[in-house]
């Protein structure tokens, strides 16, 4: 009898793992592909180092601004891979190493769940459990559109290129995975084509912040196309031709369509036989302590739908794993922050200004822009701003919008203000070394709180 299995082996699952064995628990993991999860083998960690690579031939590119003359002799994108392989293996050997160090028992299989206490494996062998952690992750998923499958590049076969198409159109609700590939694939020759069905893109965040990046974008050359939404894929002759609506009917010409969107992992596990609650998305329902609508089984991570982001998985794999080992926490949903590394990088927690209006909240903002930090101005990396959203009647700092150099660095300050409950004003009087990207974050907190130093009075 175990304590708790958890089904699923990326970062969440690995999380839950590891916090119920401290908790001293029994602890299974059932994972029959690699431990790490889309994160470590062909996500988070492996498009990192191909964005990096990308960093590198910009910086390449623009040395000559800082009176270094350089050229780029050859791109070898078959050690980029090499690379990514390595460090996605040498992750996958540690996560293993501190597993069977914490003494859970790693299962090289699937699980079907019989009851909210049994698990039944593909030789119907029955394990008996008192807690389930669900933490199956999502998969890539092809959007119905005609002809699309023949013309589709995934983002898995990005991390393995060898060579970037001549062109690619990037569609949907244009989120973190669609821009960061955007960003990589334009820098590396890439004639990238972006459409957004909403009026922007990154929807889900700050309007600011999908100005800000839209704008970055366009002096990068990727077109932006807003409310068009792909209807059907054609061969031609130069490769493919998508037609597309919105505000007017038109077609684009490209060699590859990418297809990056992801669904819950529910499927051929049983939840339906169990009664477990679904979202009309397929994601798993779960309340604030990660409980599903079956009693002791918990969900984690991608397969609870949301943002899929892995830092969340692992902060919702600790919390699942104490409440399954008795405790009884609330997750805070409204403390995981955003990030995306593209060129400028975009950082984020907590509301929106359009979603602090929509809730009714009366509210300062405070915004500072990278163009007046001295750091930012040495470098010339001089593009974006933060922008802090506080409650105007007491300075709750409600959310953090950093698009800029280091923002998902950055953030990180926002998330621990927040924590710790910090007003705009306290945060204010902060001090930061100069000179230094983080000097915007307080100075932002500043104009929040209506004292701003550099800023020209209103």
């Amino acid at each position: 009898m175990y304590d708790v299995i958890v089904v699923g082996g990326g970062p969440g699952g690995y999380a839950a793992a590891i916090r119920a064995s401290q908790l001293e628990g029994k602890v299974a993991l059932m994972e029959p592909a690699e431990v790490g999860g889309t994160c470590v083998n062909r996500g988070c960690i492996p498009t990192k180092i191909w964005l990096h690579a990308a960093r590198l031939l910009q910086g390449i590119r623009t040395a000559d601004e800082f009176g270094i003359t350089a050229s780029v002799q050859e791109l070898n994108f078959q050690k980029i891979v090499n690379r990514k392989n390595g460090v996605s293996g040498d992750i996958r050997m540690g996560m293993e190493g501190v597993l069977r160090s914490n003494k859970v028992e790693i299962i090289r299989d699937w699980a079907v769940l019989k009851s909210p206490k049994q698990v039944s494996l593909d030789d119907g062998t029955v394990l008996e459990t008192k807690k389930i952690i669900l933490a199956t992750g999502s998969s890539p998923t092809v959007p119905e559109v005609r002809g699309v499958e023949a013309a589709a590049l995934t983002t898995d076969q990005v991390l393995e290129m060898r060579k970037a198409p001549a062109s690619v159109l990037i569609g949907g609700a244009l989120g973190p995975i669609e821009v960061e590939m955007a960003a990589l694939l334009n820098i590396f020759g890439c004639k990238v084509v972006l459409i957004s069905e909403s009026r922007r893109l990154l929807s889900r965040e700050d309007g600011e912040t999908s100005q800000r990046l839209a704008q970055a974008f366009r002096e990068q050359g990727v077109e932006v196309l807003s409310r068009f939404t792909l209807e059907s894929v054609q061969k031609s002759e130069r490769g493919y031709t998508c037609r597309l609506s919105g505000p007017e009917q038109r077609t684009v010409d490209v060699e590859k369509v990418l297809i990056s969107s992801r669904r819950p992992n529910t499927a051929n596990l049983g939840l339906e036989q169990m009664g477990l609650r679904l979202k009309e998305d397929g994601a798993v329902q779960v309340n604030e302590q990660l409980e599903t609508s079956v009693e002791g089984i918990y969900a984690i991570g991608d397969v609870t739908g949301g943002w899929m982001l892995s830092h969340a998985s692992s902060s919702m794999g600790i919390t699942a794993a104490e409440n399954a080992m008795g405790n009884r926490r609330n997750f805070s949903f409204h403390l995981i922050p955003r990030a995306i590394w593209t060129i400028p990088e975009v950082g984020a927690v907590g509301l929106s200004e359009e979603e602090a209006e929509q809730q009714g909240l009366d509210v300062k903002v405070g915004d500072f822009p990278y163009s007046i930090n001295g750091l930012a101005m040495s470098r010339d990396e001089m593009d974006g701003a933060v922008k802090i959203i506080s409650d105007a009647r007491y300075g709750e700092i409600l959310g953090v919008h950093i698009v800029g150099a280091h923002a998902t660095e950055l953030i990180g300050e926002a998330v621990l203000a927040m924590q710790l409950e910090a007003t705009a004003s306290e945060l204010a009087k902060s001090v930061r070394a100069h000179p230094t990207f983080s000097e915007n974050v307080v100075e932002a907190a500043r104009d929040a709180a209506r004292r701003a130093l550099y800023l020209p009075r209103q």
